[in-house]
């Protein structure tokens, strides 16, 4: 990681949140707000924000929710609106500590939901969702139970602890949400007649995680302008399985949003 560029610690809501910036070339001072997964992290997403950095010009932030990669790690358990908590009171405060105005939003599987729950309420000037979720399907609970057996019983805690400081605590905040009976009913499908932003939605054949009943309900429901990506050959993390494309098709979206200014 010695070639990625440095992290701070920002305080939000009381909590230290692991962050990294990188600058961007100019693209009229649009920044990237990368949101991740529901195991993800700043280390994580590794090159891919990079990259996105230099093809865009864009400025590009990476950051780790609280509970996570270097952030304060969980002190209490989450309720099953851990997304809407982080996409109403977190994210908000963090983006104004930072003066980060009008962001375009990138986020990857749960951060694809917060990202859609905030510029339900708040707006955003473009998001980019890679595999996101506006409901619980039943694909989604059997790879989550799957995830727990796989923590009990190989060496995924071992994997997760090189990219989070206490990788137990992080991965049961996220498995005990997903198994939980409640979780089942939780939905954010309402959210999207108020997203009014153009958006790109990518979601891979293979998703282990997810149906394209996701991605056809975020193109029949959003209020604003909707680009779908399907990709063959791609299961829950596009931006890795189908890095090249991806890269391509943000590269096109990002000239779209600079030439509407």
């Amino acid at each position: 990681m010695s070639d990625q560029p440095a992290t701070s610690l920002v305080t939000v809501q009381g909590r230290k949140l692991e962050v990294r910036r990188i600058a961007g070339t100019w693209r009229g001072g649009i920044t990237l707000v990368f949101l991740h997964e529901g195991l993800g992290s700043v280390s994580m997403w590794r090159d891919f924000p990079g990259k996105v950095a230099q093809a865009t010009g864009c400025t590009v932030l990476v950051y780790s929710r609280y509970g996570y990669g270097r952030s304060d790690v969980f002190e209490e358990p989450r309720g099953v609106d851990y997304m809407h908590a982080e996409a109403l009171e977190a994210l908000p405060e963090l983006l104004e500590k930072l003066s980060i105005r009008d962001p375009v939003l990138v986020g990857h599987s749960d951060g694809g939901s917060i990202a859609l729950i905030y510029a339900a309420a708040r707006g955003a000037k473009g998001l980019i969702v890679l595999a996101p979720h506006v409901f619980v399907e039943d694909i989604s609970v059997k790879s989550i139970a799957e995830a727990k057996t796989a923590f009990e019983t190989t060496d995924l805690p071992q994997k997760l602890a090189r990219h989070h400081a206490d990788a137990a605590k992080t991965f049961w905040g996220w498995n005990d949400i997903w198994l939980h009976p409640d979780f089942r009913r939780w939905n954010i499908e309402e959210c999207l007649p108020r997203v009014h932003c153009p958006m790109l939605a990518i979601q891979g054949f293979d998703d282990e995680y997810g149906t394209m009943a996701q991605l056809d309900a975020i193109a029949r429901q959003s209020g604003g302008p909707v680009e779908l990506l399907r990709l063959s050959d791609c299961r829950h993390s596009p931006h890795r399985d189908q890095s090249g494309v991806v890269l391509e098709a943000m590269e096109r979206f990002i000239e779209r949003l600079v030439e509407q200014d």
